[in-house]
């Protein structure tokens, strides 16, 4: 199954403001793998097989470093086609030295790391979606546990040659001020399902019967304020729908919000509770 097509509402593309572009295109190229398909003297956009661009780094006019207790960025989520792929960036993180969380959600195996900005980073790969409990409320079983790297490692068969072609964004995780009023927007407006909960602090949303293609928590940032716009993390990200018909919907069920809409090609731009520009396009 493939949880990242139409008609599921995936997490296409996103922007980040960067205060050193060059070494943080240098940071994704050369470290993580990605390639980078445009490049001007304010942006650089990467990509995974060196045609479908996956996230871009735009460098801001004048910084202002991201406040710990803001909203905006927790992480960026880059699935993994396979499980090997993952033991083989393994074998490259322990070859360089890179300082890494991992942990075992029973839907997926992952590492977690951040960039030299601070931006949030995991790499994972999903279990077969057979293997997923779904619970009788209709949310499905999540836990964070030891990761078994060593039963990861058994499954290298190369040396790690960058990002494999396939991978994408699996999936973004928001920190928020108000967790009550982010579900509203995201499940009432934008149309996603809630898949599983941690108590009143955090919650994942997705559609199709993905485990996540949203995350949010409010652990470090219940009541902070919004990213400014010179402030370096999650400049805005792109929810990929199936059609007109399903952007017309949204808008529609994003009306008792009083979001403000701005047109774009092929859908729109709105900013969520916690002052995140969402933009949702097909």
């Amino acid at each position: 199954m493939n949880f990242h097509q139409n008609p599921a509402h995936y997490i296409k593309h996103m922007t980040i403001h960067v205060k050193d572009l060059q070494k943080m295109t240098d940071f994704y190229e050369k470290i993580l793998g990605f390639t980078v398909i445009t490049r001007t003297t304010t942006a650089a956009t990467l990509s995974a097989d060196g045609e479908h661009p996956l996230f871009t780094l735009q460098a801001l006019a004048t910084v202002a470093e991201h406040q710990v207790r803001a909203t905006g960025l927790y992480h960026i989520a880059f699935l993994l086609p396979n499980r090997s792929d993952l033991a083989h960036i393994l074998q490259h993180f322990d070859r360089i030295g890179m300082r890494l969380g991992a942990s075992d959600h029973d839907v997926s195996e992952a590492l977690y790391l951040n960039d030299i900005e601070g931006n949030g980073i995991e790499i994972y790969t999903d279990r077969n979606p057979n293997q997923w409990e779904w619970l009788d409320d209709a949310t499905v079983k999540m836990t964070t546990k030891r990761l078994n790297v060593a039963d990861i490692l058994t499954e290298a068969t190369d040396e790690w040659q960058g990002m494999p072609a396939e991978t994408c964004l699996g999936h973004i995780h928001l920190a928020v001020a108000d967790l009550p009023r982010m579900r509203d927007f995201y499940t009432k407006g934008l149309g996603y399902t809630i898949t599983a909960t941690y108590g009143d602090q955090a919650l994942f949303l997705a559609t199709d019967h993905y485990h996540h293609h949203i995350g949010m928590n409010s652990w470090e940032s219940l009541g902070a304020p919004a990213k400014k716009d010179n402030e370096t993390g999650l400049a805005n990200f792109t929810i990929h729908v199936a059609d007109k018909e399903a952007v017309n919907k949204i808008l529609t069920n994003l009306k008792p919000f009083h979001a403000p809409i701005t047109p774009l090609p092929s859908g729109f731009s709105t900013i969520d509770p916690s002052g995140n520009e969402v933009r949702v396009r097909y």
